[in-house]
């Protein structure tokens, strides 16, 4: 996927971080050592091959003239700091961080080497059509066990893994909605819908907010694609620099209860994670994080410097859709 945040480096400057992370001597001469892995939206991502036999991914942050959306900002240390407390309190299988540097000295953004994981990415299988429907539910039922298991760690407010945070999940989601419409808004986005319209469909559901009193540990971004998947099992999941403390029901395993016909049947997911028939004003708070995600893919498209409106137009439907 092609974006203006993806800070690609000159040969030379990642020669420069993978000396500085492995030490000189790991770091291979000539050619074919590095390649990009491109499937990623936000951050570029390396593939890099050391001398003693190891591939390591390196993911760098976006260059810093690059404006992004408000729930974007600090997004790799969002990572850093998700990995850590997965590791910690979770027996969810991520990459293990090997090193990490926030000095900019190198080059102009944050950056840190991972461990790669060997595997095949689910999403991508399911794309491509590789995946029989009992092995998809079976991936999807165990997405929905790891994800259950990751939003069992507790926080301490709502919002932030490292603040500040929020004493309720109304102010922390409606503020986290607010600043995506404010993103819109001056980038001059046309939802379809003027914003004062979206504001007062997301007020009148609001109240349901309140019912969330303890912040869980979420992940929010674990759709099939950041699931990597070999012999049958989930070996690691990617991709954490969009979590938070909030409400699990917001969680990308939900969103086919709002939208079935394009994120799919949610019945495995849900199986796996042991949630049963939603009330109403679950309904209507998974309603409300739908419309969120929507409007961040609809409004991201200015943001990520789109040459064509595929997604844009893709993501309109939806919100006509749930807006109804």
């Amino acid at each position: 996927m092609e974006s203006i945040t993806k800070n690609r480096q000159s040969p030379a400057t990642l020669r420069a971080l993978t000396a500085r992370a492995y030490g000189d001597g790991l770091v291979p001469a000539g050619d074919g050592w590095v390649q990009e892995l491109g499937h990623g939206w936000f951050n570029v991502v390396y593939l890099i091959r050391l001398v003693d036999g190891r591939s390591v991914v390196l993911k760098i942050a976006p260059p810093p003239h690059i404006e992004v959306m408000s729930y974007e900002k600090e997004a790799m240390a969002t990572e850093l700091a998700a990995l850590q407390l997965i590791r910690d309190k979770t027996e969810v299988p991520v990459p293990t961080v090997d090193f990490a540097d926030r000095s900019h000295e190198l080059c102009d953004a944050d950056y840190f080497f991972m461990s790669y994981v060997d595997a095949d990415n689910f999403g991508i299988l399911r794309q491509e059509g590789r995946l029989s429907p009992e092995h998809e539910n079976a991936y999807r039922e165990a997405v929905g066990a790891l994800n259950r298991e990751l939003n069992e760690v507790r926080g301490p407010w709502f919002g932030a893994l490292e603040g500040p945070g929020h004493s309720t999940w109304r102010a922390c989601f409606t503020d986290l909605l607010e600043g995506v419409l404010g993103d819109g808004e001056r980038r001059d986005v046309d939802l379809g819908y003027g914003y004062d319209v979206v504001r007062e469909a997301v007020a009148a559901r609001a109240g349901t907010l309140d019912a969330v009193t303890e912040p869980r540990f979420v992940e929010w971004d674990l759709f099939p694609n950041n699931a990597m998947v070999r012999d049958g099992k989930i070996v690691s999941v990617i991709d954490h620099e969009r979590a938070f403390y909030g409400d699990p029901l917001i969680e990308a395993g939900f969103v086919g209860l709002d939208l079935p016909g394009v994120f799919g049947d949610p019945a495995a997911f849900l199986r796996g994670y042991g949630w049963g028939d939603l009330t109403d004003d679950e309904r209507q708070r998974r309603w409300l994080y739908s419309l969120y995600l929507v409007l961040i893919m609809i409004i991201e498209t200015s943001y990520r410097g789109h040459t064509t409106t595929t997604q844009y137009d893709w993501c309109r439907e939806r919100l006509v859709e749930l807006m109804g």
